[in-house]
């Protein structure tokens, strides 16, 4: 039993925008004027995304990308709604 195709395609979408985005949440992270509460979401996302563990294995079938495509993004749009408007315009600039 496979994964649905827009499963996996969703999958990979979301994989290829957190994996282009390192640098600006990197630079979100060191920036001095930075929310506490985004650096913690931030680092959440990041130590998830690189974790071999996963709350729900992926060898389950569908549930087990579940997590992984409702986590992460999740994590990432708390992140980026803490971060001053001003401060996330000036970072995606550079």
């Amino acid at each position: 039993m496979g994964l649905p195709a827009t499963m996996i395609k969703s999958l990979k979408t979301l994989v290829s925008r957190f994996t282009s985005n390192i640098d600006l949440y990197r630079r979100i992270i060191a920036h001095p004027r930075c929310p506490k509460l985004t650096r913690l979401f931030l680092g959440m996302a990041i130590v998830y995304a690189l974790s071999p563990i996963d709350l729900i294995p992926d060898f389950i079938p569908v549930l087990g990308y579940i997590d992984d495509i409702l986590i992460l993004p999740l994590l990432v749009f708390i992140a980026l709604k803490s971060v001053p408007e001003d401060l996330l315009e000036e970072l995606q600039a550079i």
